[in-house]
């Protein structure tokens, strides 16, 4: 699963692809969307962020986050070839509840939702679960954790979250191809299992 981003042969989806799914990749402010949808995407990505300023001081809430200059004001869009005949289209999301507007058109059309979640921040989560469930799609939840052990265990936050029996929920790393491609794969896999 090399990313090709750059190369002229990758910016075209090949002729025998027949079938292009669209994927969210949602979650709260500063949880790793934009560097998720980077990681695994073949093309270059396309991401709507702009510098932080001043005037943004009083809506982002900062606390537990660092080092974070940049947000995404509009999208963030990769894609990624999974097979001769398949190919997904990622779109991330913003997180702040100021764009939360937009995701009446993200969410049409997507075949499911990939939810990243910070364990140190779970509770922000919350109004993203919401959305995920008012637009009816079907979700697993990546629990983007910086440390290999962070303290959580899948039951406890399965129980914070709320979360019914059968939504996935597994561990990544969002800088991380082979730790983002897994996460991936978790939902598609659940799709695939819902839908048959």
């Amino acid at each position: 699963m090399d990313s090709n981003a750059g190369s002229a042969e990758s910016v075209y989806v090949p002729e025998a692809v027949r079938t292009a799914a669209k994927i969210l990749v949602v979650g709260h402010f500063a949880v790793g969307k934009t560097t998720f949808i980077g990681t695994l995407s073949e093309i270059t990505p396309l991401r709507t962020e702009e510098k932080m300023t001043q005037a943004s001081a009083h809506v982002d809430d900062l606390r537990g986050v660092t080092g974070k200059e940049t947000t995404t004001v509009a999208l963030d869009f990769g894609r990624l070839t999974l097979s001769e005949e398949l190919v997904l289209y990622l779109f991330g999301t913003p997180g702040q509840q100021r764009f939360m507007q937009l995701w009446e058109d993200m969410a049409r059309g997507a075949l499911g939702a990939l939810l990243l979640v910070d364990p140190s921040r779970l509770t922000e989560s919350f109004p993203v679960i919401d959305l995920i469930e008012k637009y009816g799609l079907e979700y697993a939840i990546a629990v983007n954790s910086f440390e290999a052990d962070n303290g959580h265990a899948e039951e406890e936050l399965r129980e914070a979250l709320d979360l019914l029996p059968h939504t996935p929920v597994v561990f990544c790393d969002a800088r991380d191809q082979n730790s983002s491609a897994q996460a991936l794969i978790t939902l598609v896999q659940h799709l695939l299992a819902r839908t048959s």
